[in-house]
């Protein structure tokens, strides 16, 4: 039976490490009867349903994206359980590229943390709806005021509170719906029966005061709300319904619910929440693609009976070959279809098509809009656009975060040679944030990543499943060279090669921009000839691969080509694209370059007795110090820090506070090295 596109929800589960994304996953599998047995992340057993990683079970973390189909009530959800762990932040990237709706869960002790802030970032970059849940409220400290305060001022956000919690810590018994003005209680061994009482009497005025602010809020965007407050109407609980879900699809407030995930109160709530509130495929905003041919832009409308168009966000190997995760975005999929691929520009065939259940695959006939699916044995990459063949449309791509960190890895035998590149080959098939490399004086390979963990769980994984041994060596940190300020170029270049005489010329500049490369062609009068400007492209493209300074890849300049000259014997595409070369490094020379370092944001949070040590060890690595504030009895540290400084850092901070302070680090950008460090670094 195909589930009307009204009551289909495709969501993911966001937030920082340890804030209850997968316990929460698990309680939602369970209430909507897809799952029998609770399993918890840390506990005995098989682990939680969507770690199903053997790294995952063993430690306790998500590690990839798992997508699973779930049904409350009437209504389908496709759920995606994302990591909070910053190293696998592309997961994030691509869950929520392809989502119609988030949860954005919070710790009720903690609040907002600093992948909490990474998480709003890429919620906001792809324009996704959400709803927050504050979870942990049975935890000692547990504060949702402070929560849903650090929620306006961290991150900017317009929170709707629509509960209020019947008492807090270990005294946390239930929420109260402020819409329906009613007492929420969890009974039953893993709280499935909800039981709906009077609110307790002295809890009365408070929720009473908190349903005033919650229709005042809403009331902003409805002129009949607020002609019925005026008149001190009634107001309907549909109305109410109606009012915060076009408020929430239209981004102007965040609806906030609460419970405790690990105790099973609130879920329900959650889920209830999802089918209000949370956008269906066809509410979503209009996306843009564009034509390929004319490189006009083009509107896509979530409609079934049109040319399909579909995104293909991850890839996975699997004993079948490989596994595409895929959003279709218009019209309607079919097993066997004919695609067209509009990266690569070749048909691409569908040889089977399945619904993706965790680590396991329900065939299907077909898949209508709005869906996201498998494709088994289909050539192609992720962020690639797949279409019906005579429809050439290319989808804005995944953001891509660069990588801040490089280990060289030398296999232990000759056996190992084979299975280490097998391993490397399909690992940045599946994950674009790894980059893999040689090292032109040493000739080891050097694997680039986001961390120590994202790099340690692929050395990991080449080891389990490809049974390859190597030794590794120490990290390296991924420094970036740019240039500082505008410069000129004008170079010829004239050599002799074998016999031929190779002539080109070539005039430009180069600035400094935000994009990683620009290039732009401004050459007028024929000067350079139409069969010569790819050449050139691609040798300035070849230049910023190794950077002029200390060989690492150039990133922030624009490159505009004006003029130059050629001759019409003696001029080849090889002449010109060593030329574009060798102009490109005299612009750099004169641009005033620079070396770029990779910050990190670094969250500290430690007993108060420790902070004055902590601070001190900090400003002796480097860090700027940006902020504390005071969590109960913890002090939280927040500094910018350069990773080549944190290398280490754990055991350091474990021996300044007897093993009770915890820290979190995240990309922050790119800043130049100081001059007296530039001759340090190889």
């Amino acid at each position: 039976m195909i589930t009307p596109r009204q009551k289909v929800r495709n969501i993911g589960i966001s937030a920082h490490i340890d804030a209850g994304k997968t316990t929460i996953s698990e309680r939602i599998l369970f209430y909507t009867g897809k799952i029998h047995k609770i399993a918890e992340v840390k506990g005995e057993g098989d682990g939680a349903t969507m770690d199903y990683m053997e790294l995952e079970k063993e430690k306790g973390i998500t590690i990839t994206s798992a997508a699973i189909t779930c049904y409350w009530k009437d209504t389908q959800i496709n759920l995606i359980d994302t990591p909070g762990h910053v190293d696998f932040t592309i997961e994030v990237e691509r869950s929520l590229r392809v989502l119609d709706g988030g949860i954005m869960v919070l710790c009720g002790v903690a609040g907002v943390q600093s992948q909490s802030i990474t998480v709003d970032r890429q919620m906001k970059r792809y324009r996704v709806p959400r709803i927050a849940f504050i979870n942990k409220l049975d935890r000692l400290g547990a504060n949702p005021s402070r929560v849903i305060e650090a929620m306006r001022e961290k991150l900017g956000l317009t929170p709707l509170v629509l509960h209020y919690p019947i008492g807090l810590e270990d005294q946390f018994e239930g929420v109260i719906d402020l819409i329906e003005m009613q007492a929420n209680y969890y009974e039953g061994e893993h709280g499935e029966i909800v039981v709906t009482k009077p609110i307790p009497d002295s809890l009365i005025e408070e929720a009473k005061t908190a349903r005033e602010k919650l229709l005042d809020q809403v009331s902003l965007i409805s002129e009949e709300m607020t002609e019925k407050l005026l008149q001190e109407e009634e107001i309907s609980q549909q109305l109410l319904y109606e009012t915060i879900r076009q408020g929430t699809l239209n981004l102007e407030f965040v609806p906030v619910l609460m419970g405790t995930a690990l105790k099973n109160k609130g879920i329900q709530n959650l889920l209830e929440a999802v089918e209000l509130y949370l956008p269906s495929p066809l509410e979503r905003e209009a996306i843009k693609a564009t034509d390929i041919t004319t490189e006009d832009e083009e509107i896509i409308y979530p409609e079934e009976s049109d040319p399909m168009v579909a995104l293909a966000f991850k890839l996975i190997d699997d004993e079948y070959g490989q596994l595409t995760y895929c959003r279709i975005y218009r019209g309607t999929l079919h097993k066997s279809d004919r695609l067209f691929n509009s990266r690569t520009q070749k048909p691409v065939r569908v040889n089977r098509l399945v619904r993706i259940e965790v680590d396991k695959r329900q065939e299907l006939e077909q898949a209508e809009v709005g869906e996201i699916v498998g494709l088994i044995g289909v050539d192609c990459a992720s962020g690639d656009t797949l279409c019906s063949n005579g429809t050439k449309l290319s989808l804005e791509g995944i953001y891509t975060p660069e990588p801040v960190m490089t280990l060289a890895i030398t296999p232990k035998s000759q056996e190992d040679i084979d299975r280490i590149s097998k391993a490397l080959h399909r690992f940045t098939r599946e994950d674009p944030t790894l980059h893999v490399s040689t090292d032109p004086e040493s000739n080891k390979t050097l694997i680039s990543g986001m961390g120590e963990l994202h790099l340690d769980i692929y050395l990991e994984r080449m080891k389990r499943e490809y049974h390859a041994e190597v030794y590794v060596g120490n990290p390296a940190v991924a420094y970036r060279e740019t240039i500082s300020k505008a410069a000129h170029f004008d170079h010829t270049f004239v050599r002799q090669i074998g016999n031929s005489l190779h002539f080109a010329h070539v005039i430009g500049r180069i600035e400094p921009c935000k994009d990683s490369f620009v290039y732009k062609n401004r050459v007028k009068n024929n000067s350079i000839p139409k069969q010569f400007m790819s050449a050139c492209e691609e040798g300035f493209r070849d230049a910023v691969k190794t950077g002029w300074l200390k060989g690492y890849p150039i990133v922030g300049v624009k490159i505009v080509l004006e003029g130059g000259s050629f001759h019409p014997l003696e001029s080849s595409e090889t002449a010109f694209r060593i030329a574009a070369m060798e102009g490109f490094e005299q612009g750099f020379s004169a641009a005033n370059p620079v070396i770029l370092e990779p910050m990190m944001l670094l969250e500290v949070e430690t007993p108060s007795e420790f902070m004055g040590r902590i601070q001190g060890k900090l400003i002796s690595r480097r860090a700027l110090l940006l902020g504390t504030e005071t969590r109960d009895h913890d002090s939280v540290i927040r500094a910018e820090v350069p990773l080549s400084e944190m290398f280490g850092y754990s055991t350091e901070l474990r021996s300044l506070s007897q093993g009770m302070a915890t820290f979190s680090m995240e990309f922050a950008q790119y800043r130049p090295l100081p001059d007296s460090l530039v001759e340090v670094i190889r």
